[in-house]
């Protein structure tokens, strides 16, 4: 579990650039629960290592939940969270007897420093989408939706950069980004419910991709919040920038593994004034 207070660039106490990596590399977090899957290929079946060396969730954890986030964002009916146990193939589910709805960055930090200290595993989700379980949990990991996150922050008609909460709706920013002449670079079938922080986690494609490129291009700054609670703040706007090392490519297809992804800032390409389509035989 991460126990060591350390923050990526450009906020490191000490300076030591190898130290970060050697945390990074070294240690396992809270959120690195997905790695511990055997996968089998040949029968197609998903089973998790035994969970006994994490804790389990108490009614005094709930009680603090709710303090934080209020009642109306802490799930614990299990009719309420069947849909976030259950991934959208109907392949897996999980047993999380709890779903917290965080409204924003410092409530995603006092979820994950408290949970890292009470060694309770978590799974992020954001629109649960994707189609190989990757967002649900194998046993009782609390489960932490970006859903309610869903504000845009910042938008530059000059530059086309994009500054948004994790929770967006792909689909709601494409739509607001039509009423100013551009639109997101990326386009997946999934985009009326997917998540841009989803999408970024997972590295998403889409038809737009042989266009405008990865997303490896396209964004240019993120926050993201590792397991311990630590904020890293690479939220920059600029389209070059030289300082330092690139720390959010890390977190982009990390699926959530190194920490929770709450803002992205992305360059947006202006809409096309018209689009052909061809058939070809």
């Amino acid at each position: 579990m991460l126990k060591t207070l350390l923050s990526p660039w450009p906020l490191f106490h000490d300076g030591n650039m190898k130290s970060a990596f050697t945390f990074m590399l070294r240690h396992r977090s809270v959120c690195t629960r997905r790695v511990q899957i055997f996968r089998s290929t040949r029968n197609n079946t998903v089973r998790s290592l035994t969970s006994s060396k994490f804790a389990s969730v108490q009614n005094s954890d709930v009680d603090y939940f709710k303090n934080l986030l209020g009642a109306n964002n802490v799930i614990t009916d299990p009719d309420d969270l069947q849909v976030y146990n259950t991934d959208w193939m109907r392949k897996h589910c999980g047993k999380s007897g709890i779903a917290l709805k965080p409204r924003g960055t410092q409530h995603v930090s006092a979820i994950l420093k408290y949970c890292n200290d009470r060694n309770i595993p978590v799974v992020p989700q954001g629109g649960n989408t994707g189609l190989v379980g990757g967002s649900v949990p194998f046993h009782d990991e609390i489960i932490i939706s970006t859903s309610m996150m869903n504000q845009i922050t910042s938008f530059d008609a000059v530059s086309g950069v994009l500054i948004c909460e994790a929770g967006c709706v792909l689909q709601a920013l494409d739509s607001f980004l039509e009423s100013q002449g551009f639109m997101m670079p990326l386009d997946l079938g999934a985009k009326g419910s997917c998540q841009i922080g989803g999408n970024l986690s997972t590295n998403a494609g889409g038809l737009r991709l042989l266009r405008y490129g990865s997303l490896h291009g396209s964004v240019l700054g993120l926050e993201a919040v590792l397991a311990n609670g630590t904020v890293v703040d690479c939220l920059t706007g600029l389209r070059k920038d030289n300082t330092g090392y690139d720390i959010k490519q890390l977190f982009i297809g990390a699926e959530g593994t190194l920490g929770i992804i709450t803002k992205v800032a992305i360059a947006t390409p202006r809409r096309p004034k018209s689009v052909q389509v061809f058939y070809l035989v």
